[in-house]
C-alpha cells in the first residue's frame, strides 16, 4: 500500500514501493509539484512533527513491530561494542605521530568531554521519544522537517563512512595477525588518485558477513556482541598491564611537541573513536524499559570507553617515542619493538574482535536510522519494511551495508575519518540545539516575548561559538579574540537560564544543568570543527549540495505529500467520529420519544 493506506509495502520492486506519493504518479502531477516548491518548502521548514506521530503513526508504517528484547545490560555492552574499535586501535597511532604526540591523552579527554555532553542530550530524547530514528526523529519533532532532512543526510553519510573506515582498519589488523603489510591484502591501482587507489576486497567481504548477521536477529546480535565484548575488555586490560611493564617515562618528553593546536586538531579526528553511542539511542524502540535502560546504557558505556581510551593512549606513549609509533597498527608494532613480539597477535586479535562488533552494532543502528527516515517518506518507503519473522529492517540493512562496502573498497582511512568527524559534530550540535528548543519552546505555552528572547539567546550562543571556532581555525593564537567571544557565549547562556522560563519539564529523565550542558556541547563541537582540514569541508560542502538537490526534486515532495495525506486521514477520522456521535444521539433521541 502507499501513503494513503498509512503503511509501507514489503519487498517488491514496484513503483509504489519507492515513489508512492501523489506528486510522482504522473508527469503533470510532478510538474505541478515543482511549481509549488516555494510554498511546499516554507511549509516543511515550519512543520514540526508531534511526539505521538513519531511514536505511533510513523512507526506503524513499517507494518510489523520491532521486538522489545533489550535491557540496560544489553545496551551497555552494545555501547561498548559500538564505541571501542578502530578509533583506539588505529587513529591513536596516526594522531600521536602526526598531530599531538604524547599529549594525545589530552586530545582524548577533550573529545571525551564533548561526547559525554552529547550523550546527555541524546539520553533525554531517547527516553522521551523511544523510536528507531534516533537524532533524526528528535530533530523532526523539535526543529522541523527540513532541518531533520539535512541531519538525515549527514546521518546516512556518518553511517556509511563510519562503517567503511572500520572495515578498512579491519584489513590492517588482519594483515598484522598474518605477518603481512596491509597493502598485501589490497589491490593497488596506480591510475586512480592517491586516496582512492588502494582497493580493499577484504573489507567488502567482512561487511557482507556482518550484513547477514545483522538481518537475522537483534537479540542474537546482542548476545554475540556481549560475549565478544568481554573478550575485548580482557584484551584491553592485557594491553594496559603488559604495556606498562615496558613503560619509560622519558618517552613522555616532550609532552606536546605540536603544541596546543595539535591537541585540538587530534581531538577533532579522535572524536571518531567515541562514535557509536548514538547506536544505543536508535535501539530505544527495542528496549524493554527505555526510561531506566537508556540512561544506564548510554552513560555507562561512554564512561567505560573514555577510561579505556585514556589508559591505552597513556600506555602506548610510555612504550615508545611518539615519532616511532606506527600509524596503521600502533599497539601491535609497539609490543614488537619492546621485545614482546608474541603479544602483537593478542592485540591484533582483540582489535579485530573490537572492529567486528563495531561493524555489527553499527550496521544494526544504521539500518534503524534509515528505516525511520524512510517511514517519513524522505527516502523510499520500501526501506522502512520490518521483517515479520526476524523483527529486523532487512531492506534498510542490505542497502546501507552495500553503500558501506562500495566506500570501503576505494577510500583511504584519513579521508574517511576527517569527513566523518565533520558530519558527526554537525549532527551532535543540532541535537544539543534541539534539546534547548525542546525545554524552552512549546507551541501554545511559550509567550511571544519569551520566544523572541529564546531566539536571541540561541543566536548569540551559536554566533559566539562560530566566531570562536573561526578565530581558532584562522590561526588565532592571541588571547584577545577569546576574551571577546567566550564571554558572549557565557552571557547568552546565562541570559537564557535567567530570562526565559522552561516551557517543558522532562517526564521521566532529564539532562541536568540545562541550558549549560547543551550550550557547552554546541561550543565544543563547533570548536572541534575548526581543527579539521579544508579539503574535508569541501567534500562536506559537495555532499550538502547533493542533499539539497535531492530534497528539492524528490524528498520535499514525498514528505509534503505524506504529511498532507496524514492530515487528510485524521480529518476524515474526526469527521467520521463526529458523524457517528450525531447518529448515536439521534438514535437515543428517537428511542426516548418512543418511550
Amino acid at each position: 500500500m502507499g501513503i494513503n493506506g498509512g503503511t509501507t509495502t514489503k519487498r517488491g520492486g514496484a513503483k509504489q514501493d519507492f515513489l508512492p506519493e501523489e506528486s510522482f504518479q504522473s508527469w503533470p502531477n510532478y510538474l505541478n509539484a515543482l511549481r509549488e516548491i516555494p510554498s511546499r518548502f516554507i511549509h516543511q521548514v515550519k512543520n514540526r512533527s508531534l511526539e505521538e506521530t513519531e511514536l505511533n503513526e510513523v512507526r506503524a508504517r513499517s507494518q510489523h513491530e520491532m521486538k522489545r528484547t533489550l535491557t540496560w545490560w544489553d545496551l551497555i555492552w552494545l555501547g561498548v561494542g559500538a564505541v571501542i574499535g578502530s578509533g583506539i586501535f588505529v587513529l591513536t597511532g596516526l594522531e600521536t605521530r602526526e598531530a599531538a604526540g604524547p599529549a594525545v591523552i589530552a586530545s582524548y579527554v577533550v573529545s571525551g568531554v564533548s561526547a559525554m555532553l552529547t550523550v546527555f542530550c541524546y539520553t533525554e530524547f531517547a527516553v522521551e521519544i523511544p523510536v528507531a530514528g534516533g537524532s533524526f526523529a528528535y530533530l523532526r519533532v523539535e526543529l522541523g522537517d527540513f532541518i531533520a532532512f539535512i541531519a538525515a543526510g549527514n546521518i546516512a553519510l556518518e553511517c556509511v563512512i563510519g562503517g567503511a573506515a572500520v572495515a578498512r582498519s579491519w584489513t590492517s589488523y588482519f594483515a598484522t595477525l598474518c605477518n603481512h603489510q596491509p597493502d598485501d591484502f589490497r589491490i593497488i591501482v596506480s591510475k586512480f588518485s592517491a586516496n582512492y587507489n588502494h582497493l580493499d576486497p577484504t573489507a567488502v567481504g567482512v561487511i557482507a558477513i556482518i550484513c547477514v548477521l545483522a538481518t537475522l536477529s537483534t537479540k542474537g546480535s546482542s548476545r554475540f556482541n556481549y560475549l565478544a565484548s568481554i573478550v575485548h575488555v580482557v584484551v584491553i586490560l592485557f594491553v594496559i598491564i603488559a604495556g606498562l611493564t615496558k613503560a619509560d617515562t622519558k618517552n613522555y618528553t616532550p609532552f606536546a611537541p605540536f603544541g596546543v593546536r595539535g591537541i585540538f586538531k587530534a581531538s577533532a579526528v579522535l572524536f571518531f573513536a567515541y562514535l557509536g553511542f548514538d547506536a544505543v539511542a536508535t535501539m530505544a524502540e527495542e528496549t524493554k524499559n527505555p526510561g531506566r535502560d537508556i540512561p544506564i546504557g548510554l552513560v555507562g558505556s561512554m564512561i567505560i570507553a573514555a577510561f579505556s581510551y585514556c589508559l591505552m593512549a597513556l600506555t602506548l606513549c610510555l612504550m615508545q617515542p611518539y615519532y616511532q609509533v606506527d600509524p596503521n597498527a600502533p599497539f601491535s608494532v609497539a609490543f614488537e619493538k619492546v621485545g614482546m613480539g608474541w603479544a602483537k597477535y593478542i592485540v591484533a586479535a582483540g582489535a579485530l574482535k573490537g572492529m567486528t562488533t563495531v561493524l555489527l552494532v553499527g550496521s544494526i543502528s544504521q539500518a534503524r536510522y534509515l528505516t525511520h527516515i524512510a517511514r517519513t517518506h524522505m527516502l523510499p518507503p520500501w526501506l522502512a519494511y520490518v521483517n515479520e519473522r526476524t523483527g529486523t529492517p532487512v531492506n534498510a540493512t542490505v542497502v546501507m551495508m552495500c553503500g558501506t562496502a562500495v566506500i570501503a573498497f576505494f577510500t583511504s582511512l584519513n579521508v574517511l575519518s576527517n569527513l566523518l568527524s565533520i558530519s558527526t559534530l554537525f549532527i551532535f550540535m543540532l541535537v544539543a540545539l534541539g534539546l534547548m528548543v525542546r525545554r524552552y519552546y512549546v507551541t501554545g505555552v511559550t509567550t511571544s516575548n519569551d520566544k523572541n528572547k529564546l531566539i536571541a539567546c540561541i543566536g548569540f550562543i551559536i554566533g559566539s561559538s562560530i566566531a570562536t571556532a573561526i578565530y581558532w581555525g584562522l590561526g588565532g593564537n592571541e588571547w584577545i579574540g577569546y576574551v571577546i567571544t567566550v564571554p558572549i557565549w557565557f552571557i547568552a547562556t546565562l541570559a537564557l537560564q535567567l530570562l526565559v522560563p522552561q516551557a517543558r519539564k522532562p517526564k521521566i529523565w532529564g539532562v541536568p544543568f540545562v541550558p549549560w550542558v547543551p550550550s557547552a556541547s554546541i561550543l565544543i563541537n563547533m570548536f572541534l570543527l575548526s581543527s579539521i582540514e579544508k579539503d574535508s569541508f569541501i567534500r562536506f560542502g559537495v555532499w550538502s549540495a547533493l542533499l539539497l538537490v535531492y530534497y528539492v526534486f524528490i524528498g520535499l515532495h514525498a514528505s509534503y505529500d505524506t504529511v498532507m495525506a496524514s492530515m487528510k486521514e485524521k480529518k476524515s477520522a474526526t469527521s467520521a467520529k463526529k458523524l457517528s456521535e450525531v447518529e448515536q444521539g439521534v438514535t437515543l433521541s428517537t428511542l426516548n420519544d418512543v418511550d
